[in-house]
Formats: C-alpha cells, structure tokens, sequence
C-alpha cells in the first residue's frame, strides 16, 4: 500500500472503503468469502469493469484478499482480510443510520439490513 499524507481521519478512512462499489463489496465479504461471480449478482449495478477494478484497489491496500482456483475454468475467490474485518462496524454503523434515514422518508428497503 503506497503511503500517502491525510488531512484528517476521515480522507484516510475514505482513502480505502471511498468508491461507488467498495463499502458494498466489503458489507456483502462480511459473511463469508464469495466467488467473483456471486459478488456480480449481489452488486447489479456494478459493471464488470467496475467491480474488478474495485477489487483490486482493495486487495492492493490490504482489505480483502484474493484468491483463484485452479478447476477447469478457474473461481476467483475473495475475502476479508483483518484490515477489512475491522471496517465492518463503520459499515453497520453507516447500515444503521441508512435505515434510520429510510424510515423517516418512509422508503422501503430491498436489503433486509445484514451484509448478506
């Protein structure tokens, strides 16, 4: 991970989970490892162009690792890596003030408020 000089915590926090995919990507490694593929399907919007390159950002600053399978084709596989799994309250607690924002707009939310 290169170093870089912060103004205050928050640009470091936003320095690796910042980006339209990651703190999703993150939320739904919070379970369990997923294949590139199942990460496609829960992430929709996401083209696959996106979501790789988001990948690799994290993997490069040590949030998630990554991991192939040798079969016939070759699985990618990701998770967390101690660094990610300890951004997982920040993401709950962003989870939490979402659903508290979405109640008052009297939204429905699709996501039933884990990272599965």
């Amino acid at each position: 991970m290169k170093q870089t000089q912060f103004n205050c915590p928050v640009e470091a926090t936003l320095s690796l989970i910042g980006g339209k995919y990651k703190p999703l990507i993150l939320w739904h490694l919070a379970d369990r490892p997923l294949h590139y593929m199942e990460l496609q399907r829960r992430i929709p919007n996401a083209t696959p162009k996106m979501l790789s390159q988001q990948l690799h950002d994290l993997e490069e600053c040590g949030m998630i690792h990554r991991e192939v399978i040798p079969e016939k084709p070759p699985k990618t596989v990701y998770s967390l890596t101690a660094l990610g799994e300890s951004v997982i309250p920040v993401l709950d607690a962003m989870c939490q003030w979402g659903i508290n924002y979405m109640d008052a707009l009297d939204l429905q939310s699709p996501c039933c408020g884990t990272g599965a």
